[in-house]
């Protein structure tokens, strides 16, 4: 019973929220909560799906709490993308973040606001 409630407990904590908008070419993303090895697939799916019309990907970052090297390849990739695409940039970094940003050397990569 307690383990049962414990996997509960950690798919819930898992699961990762995108709130999307798109309007004329501009695709917003706001991903809530932890982007680490779990839930990074997710972002990485709703980039693909919805990428291919966008001239403009704005990642609004002020609601992802930690960021794993897996996160860093979804940005890494979307940015690759967006290079040939349009632009990308990265919204509302909360500090931890940043700091991860300015560890690995993405502060250079990416766009952030």
């Amino acid at each position: 019973m307690i383990n049962e409630l414990e996997n509960s407990i950690k798919k819930e904590n898992n699961i990762m929220k995108i709130e999307k908008n798109f309007s004329e070419g501009k695709l917003t993303l706001k991903p809530l909560g932890r982007l680490d090895t779990v839930t990074s697939p997710e972002l990485d799916a709703v980039i693909d799906e919805c990428i291919s019309d966008a001239k403009e990907l704005i990642i609004d970052c002020s609601q992802i709490e930690y960021i794993s090297s897996a996160g860093l390849r979804v940005l890494l990739k979307a940015q690759k993308i967006m290079n040939s695409n349009g632009t990308m940039k990265l919204t509302g970094v909360k500090d931890a973040v940043m700091e991860i940003f300015e560890i690995t050397g993405f502060i250079d990569i990416l766009t952030i606001e």
